[in-house]
């Protein structure tokens, strides 16, 4: 066979018949570009799994997040939402669980250091992720002893820093309620 003559397999003609090719078609822009085509695919292909392969998976992107991690989102913010309001989470934890919660540590310290602040617990009745799963607001009671204290809340929880925390405003409007002001807190 010639650089000429291609047969059936090479451009789809029959197999009695022969496609007949200019031999400096090999040499054209578009031939070229076809064959380049296929060494940049696996270039791109091995960009994005060589590091897979070298270093193991990495986590996804929480816009990108699949309903099984959303699902344990949710999961994660209603355990550490609960942990911030129990009565026996020690103070560096509850600061540790509100967003920038340096800002608040000297109210946390005082409000934790009230006796009814021992029997403070909360229940997550729902939990509502954003569409960049980065915020979700949090509907929940507050609880004095096991008992409903304020029920029907509404709160906002945030993830910084790869822990899901109370939003800070949600924590100022509690203050708000009890007709406490901090630093940190507008208004």
């Amino acid at each position: 066979m010639t650089r000429r003559t291609r047969t059936a397999d090479r451009y789809g003609a029959t197999a009695r018949g022969a496609l007949t090719v200019p031999a400096a078609a090999d040499n054209l822009p578009s031939a070229r570009h076809r064959r380049g085509r296929g060494f940049g695919a696996l270039a791109l292909l091995g960009a994005i799994f060589f590091p897979l392969v070298v270093c193991g998976p990495v986590a996804a992107s929480p816009r990108l997040a699949a309903p099984a991690s959303r699902a344990s989102a949710q999961a994660r913010i209603t355990a550490d939402w609960v942990a911030f309001f129990s009565g026996s989470t020690p103070v560096s934890r509850r600061i540790a669980l509100l967003q920038d919660g340096g800002t608040f540590a000297t109210v946390v310290k005082a409000l934790t250091a009230s006796p009814l602040a021992k029997i403070v617990g909360a229940k997550v009745t729902g939990v509502t992720l954003n569409s960049s799963a980065t915020k979700a607001t949090v509907h929940y009671a507050l609880t004095l002893g096991g008992k409903p204290a304020l029920s029907n809340m509404s709160g906002e929880a945030v993830l910084q820093n790869g822990t899901w925390k109370v939003a800070d405003e949600s924590f100022c409007g509690l203050l708000a309620l009890e007709q406490m002001k901090a630093a940190g807190c507008s208004g």
